[in-house]
């Protein structure tokens, strides 16, 4: 099987999905990764797909003219107060353009609320044939795998799964022999990423380097293949943003050596047949 990869939104921040899109065909991924979802973070462009009519058949003819598939959209944010419904629209986008997953997390301390507008995201998304896939972040209040299968199994929807992202996991301190006991069919894509292997004693720099500073593969840092290769052989988005990188090289050299460095590097590691049951 070939594992296939996605480009995501924050490896190429600067890029709207139509340009995005193309840059993704020519450095050869198969799938691309939006956020259609305005967070309103500094400097960071509104995509809204479901607002912009014209991106949004810019964006459908991309696809078609090149062939890559959206993979998946977010940042569905489950946070105090949130109506889960402000997100039908992006989900109504994501669907007439061929997606399969939307990508959650969760702000908000207040348990109770998160699990109820959690579960209702997941029945909201249902009829569009979409996944919701939760991620922990470690600056979240879901902010490890604990608490992110904690969620799962209280929830309990068939479309809800578990999205691991290299960077996260690592900065979490989880142990990579704790994914053994996921259930399968949670994983359906991963964010994959590198990331100097020291933890940040402080939650600004570790900020600042997930949103602006992280590493090719096969650079030293993360033990990325520990992870990876714990989970089943899925899409990897390649989450990779790179700041000063990104505008030295051009979002589509970036990408590139983004996608070769990774294909390389788990070519190097390969997975052992005899982990988790693989």
């Amino acid at each position: 099987m070939t594992r296939q990869f996605s480009l995501a939104h924050l490896t190429v921040l600067g890029c709207p999905p139509p340009e995005m899109t193309y840059i993704a065909a020519r450095a050869g991924y198969d799938f691309v990764s939006f956020r259609p979802i305005y967070m309103g973070l500094p400097g960071e462009p509104n995509y809204g797909l479901a607002e912009n009519k014209e991106m949004l058949r810019q964006t459908k003819t991309a696809l078609a003219e090149t062939g890559v598939q959206l993979l998946d959209i977010e940042l569905a944010r489950i946070y105090d107060g949130v109506d889960p419904k402000r997100y039908l629209p992006a989900m109504e986008a994501a669907a007439e353009l061929g997606g399969r997953h939307v990508l959650s997390s969760i702000w908000t301390d207040d348990r109770h609320f998160a699990i109820e507008r959690f579960a209702e995201l997941c029945d909201l998304a249902r009829p569009f044939g979409l996944t919701i896939e939760l991620e922990f972040v470690p600056i979240a209040s879901v902010y490890n795998l604990a608490g992110a299968l904690d969620v799962l199994r209280t929830v309990n929807r068939e479309n809800a799964g578990l999205m691991i992202d290299v960077h996260h996991f690592h900065r979490s301190r989880d142990r990579v022999e704790d994914l053994d006991a996921v259930p399968r069919e949670w994983f359906r894509f991963l964010h994959l990423c590198n990331a100097p292997a020291e933890i940040p004693g402080w939650k600004q720099e570790m900020t600042r380097i997930l949103r602006e500073e992280r590493l090719y593969l096969n650079e030293d840092g993360i033990d990325v293949a520990s992870i990876v290769n714990r989970i089943p052989e899925i899409p990897c988005s390649i989450e990779l943003p790179n700041v000063k990188r990104a505008q030295e090289l051009g979002y589509e050299e970036f990408a590139r050596r983004c996608l070769h460095s990774a294909k390389d590097y788990l070519a190097a590691h390969p997975r052992m047949q005899n982990i988790s049951g693989f």
